[in-house]
């Protein structure tokens, strides 16, 4: 059995180390820039909202439906409302049929919008600041976080935690002021499906979505 020249074999570990900082260096590249395009399309898309409320604001102002549209336009279509519900109604989503499925992302889809376009409504110039985005606590996902900032009042910060879904960046929970939208419906739809089941949840979040 032959043994290998020392320098021989010094070559081929000094290259392996190289390729190893070079998959290194790449992969954190990698992350810098899927994290720096997904705080950018928040920024990007929050100023578009903002902007454009602003510059349209006769026209807005008393018309819920334009708002709601406005909303429907620029902000949703960020949003993966699939995973957003899938992950609100927990382990009752596997009870649910195909169909009751669907009505379920629609109605929540629906009730969200409209909560944020009621929310959206009552901007009267607060400034919305952006921080570096930072790595989420699943593999492929990033948190962008921002703060509202009203005068004489704290600021109230809202971080976007956000995944890659078909190439593109989804926000798939809100957290604001370290309170998880996620969470605070999951334990609504739990008691309203423990009492009236998949039906009847649909049922409450059309009924939510129209008072709003």
């Amino acid at each position: 059995m032959s043994i290998a020249n020392p320098a021989r074999r010094a070559s081929r570990a000094s290259r392996a180390l190289l390729a190893v900082l070079l998959a290194a260096l790449v992969s954190l590249s990698g992350a810098a820039s899927a994290d720096s395009a997904a705080e950018a399309l928040v920024k990007r898309t929050a100023e578009d909202t903002l902007a454009t409320l602003q510059s349209r604001r006769s026209e807005l102002s008393g018309n819920p439906t334009a708002i709601y549209n406005l909303v429907g336009s620029k902000l949703a279509p960020h949003f993966d409302f699939e995973l957003i519900t899938r992950s609100a109604v927990g382990v009752d989503w596997n009870k649910a049929t195909a169909a009751q499925r669907a009505e379920l992302v629609s109605s929540f889809r629906e009730l969200l919008i409209s909560t944020y376009a009621k929310s959206l409504a009552k901007y009267s110039g607060q400034e919305v600041t952006y921080k570096p985005s930072r790595p989420g606590t699943r593999a492929g996902t990033v948190v962008v976080p921002t703060e509202v900032r009203s005068t004489g009042a704290p600021p109230i910060p809202i971080d976007y935690r956000m995944h890659k879904e078909s190439g593109s960046w989804k926000v798939y929970d809100l957290v604001i002021e370290n309170v998880s939208m996620i969470s605070s419906y999951r334990g609504q739809f739990r008691t309203t499906i423990a009492r009236s089941g998949i039906d009847g949840l649909i049922r409450e979040l059309q009924a939510k979505a129209r008072g709003a």
